[in-house]
């Protein structure tokens, strides 16, 4: 599901509030660091990642990478932090409604 422009502005703003809840350290992207970021996706659908210092990858490099891993969108990428988007699948969480078009 690709964002419109109006939809990735809508999202940017909404994580300009966010903590980085999900760090990649100097193991970059191992499995353990996905599925973590997959239980925060699913349960948040926003939310703000950190490259350390240490770290391989770039943060759009890291980003890239976690967003396909994840199945999910790339929405933003400042500095050494990025922010992904992925509708989750429960029911029991507050759903983020994006604007039309």
């Amino acid at each position: 599901m690709a964002l419109t422009k109006k939809q990735i502005k809508q999202l940017k703003a909404m994580a300009h509030h966010l903590n980085p809840l999900i760090q990649v350290g100097k193991n970059d992207l191992t499995d353990a660091a996905v599925r973590q970021a997959d239980e925060t996706i699913e349960k948040r659908e926003l939310v703000k990642c950190q490259v350390m210092d240490g770290s391989g990858l770039t943060a759009k490099e890291a980003g890239e990478e976690l967003a396909g891993r994840l199945h999910a969108e790339l929405v933003q990428v400042i500095g050494n932090r990025f922010v992904l988007y992925r509708a989750s699948h429960r029911d029991d969480i507050e759903r983020i409604r994006l604007v039309r078009g």
